[in-house]
C-alpha cells in the first residue's frame, strides 16, 4: 500500500485535473449555446436554396448544368470529411472517419480526400489515402473565408471530370447528447425526393439561364458546406461538454475513493504505532 503522503500528492493532482475539466466543460457549454444559435440562422438559408435546387432538378431548362447532370459511368469520387481541430470530445471525430471509410468502401472506387479540420487530415495521412486539399484551424464562428479554398477545387476537379462525384461527411447535430455521422452527395446534384413544382417548367431567367445557374448552384454546394460546418461545430461543443463533465465526475470519484485509501493507510500507521509503544512498554517492565 501507498504511503499516506503519496496518497496526499495524488488526491491534490486529481483534483487540479478535475477543476481544468470542470472549466472546460463550462467554457464547452458557453460556446455550445452560441453555435446552436449559429445552426439554426444557417439552416433556414439552406432549406431556401435547396427547395429551389429541387425544382431546377424537375424543371427542364434550357441549360443543363453539369452539377445537376449525372456522369455516365462513376470512376473516382472525392468526399469531403468534416471533422474538428481539437481532440477531448468523445468519439466526434472517431465516428466520422468510421463513416467516411464506409462511404469508401460503399461506392467502391478510388477516392481523393479533402479535409476540413486537422483531425481529418491526421486520420487520412494515417491511412495514406490520397488528399487533394485541406482546412485547418477553424474558427469557432467560421467564414466562408476558411472553407472556399477547399471547396472550390472540389468544384474545379469536378468540372474539369477528374471526380466524377463528390461526398460530404460531416456530424449532424441532434441535440446536446446526440450527433450523428451523416454522409450525403454534393456533387451531381441528388435527385429529390419531393418538388414543389412538378411538371414540365422552367424558370424565367435574366439574361440568360448559363450566368444565373452557374452562380446559383455553386452558392448551393458552399452553403451546404458552410451548414456542415456549422453542425459540426455545435456538435463538437456538444461532445467537449460532454466528455469534460464525465471526466469530472470521475475524478471525483476517485478522489473519494483515493480518502478512503488515505484513511486505511492512516489508521494502518496508528495502529502500528501504539503497537510499537505498547511492546515497548511490555518489554521494559
Amino acid at each position: 500500500m501507498a504511503s499516506a503522503k503519496e496518497i496526499r500528492g495524488q488526491i491534490k493532482a486529481i483534483q487540479n485535473t478535475g477543476k481544468i475539466t470542470k472549466a472546460m466543460e463550462m467554457v464547452a457549454a458557453s460556446k455550445m449555446r452560441k453555435a446552436q444559435q449559429q445552426v439554426i440562422n444557417a439552416r433556414a438559408y439552406a432549406e431556401g436554396i435547396h427547395r429551389i435546387i429541387a425544382n431546377l432538378m424537375q424543371a427542364h431548362p434550357e441549360y443543363h448544368h453539369p452539377f445537376i447532370s449525372p456522369r455516365d459511368k462513376v470512376k473516382r469520387i472525392g468526399i469531403i470529411v468534416i471533422s474538428t481541430d481539437k481532440g477531448l470530445c468523445g468519439g466526434l471525430n472517431s465516428n466520422a472517419m468510421k463513416k467516411a471509410v464506409a462511404v469508401m468502401k460503399t461506392v467502391g472506387v478510388d477516392a481523393d480526400m479533402l479535409n476540413i479540420g486537422r483531425r481529418a487530415g491526421m486520420f487520412m495521412r494515417r491511412i495514406n489515402a490520397p488528399i487533394l486539399g485541406g482546412a485547418e484551424n477553424i474558427n469557432d464562428q467560421p467564414s466562408m473565408d476558411e472553407l472556399i479554398g477547399v471547396i472550390q477545387v472540389a468544384m474545379n476537379h469536378y468540372m474539369e471530370g477528374k471526380l466524377d462525384e463528390v461526398h460530404m461527411v460531416y456530424s449532424e447535430f441532434v441535440n446536446t447528447m446526440t450527433q450523428t455521422p451523416t454522409s450525403t452527395r454534393l456533387l451531381p446534384c441528388p435527385v429529390p425526393e419531393q418538388v414543389s413544382h412538378p411538371g414540365y417548367w422552367d424558370y424565367l431567367y435574366e439574361p440568360e439561364s448559363h450566368g444565373v445557374l452557374e452562380g446559383l448552384l455553386k452558392r448551393y454546394i458552399e452553403s451546404l458546406v458552410f451548414e456542415a460546418v456549422l453542425e459540426n461545430k455545435a456538435c463538437e461543443h456538444s461532445a467537449r461538454m460532454v466528455a469534460m463533465k464525465s471526466a469530472t465526475d470521475n475524478a471525483k470519484s476517485i478522489v473519494h475513493d483515493l480518502r478512503i485509501t488515505y484513511n486505511k493507510a492512516r489508521q494502518a500507521a496508528i495502529t502500528q504505532e501504539i503497537a510499537e509503544i505498547c511492546s515497548g512498554a511490555a518489554a521494559s517492565a
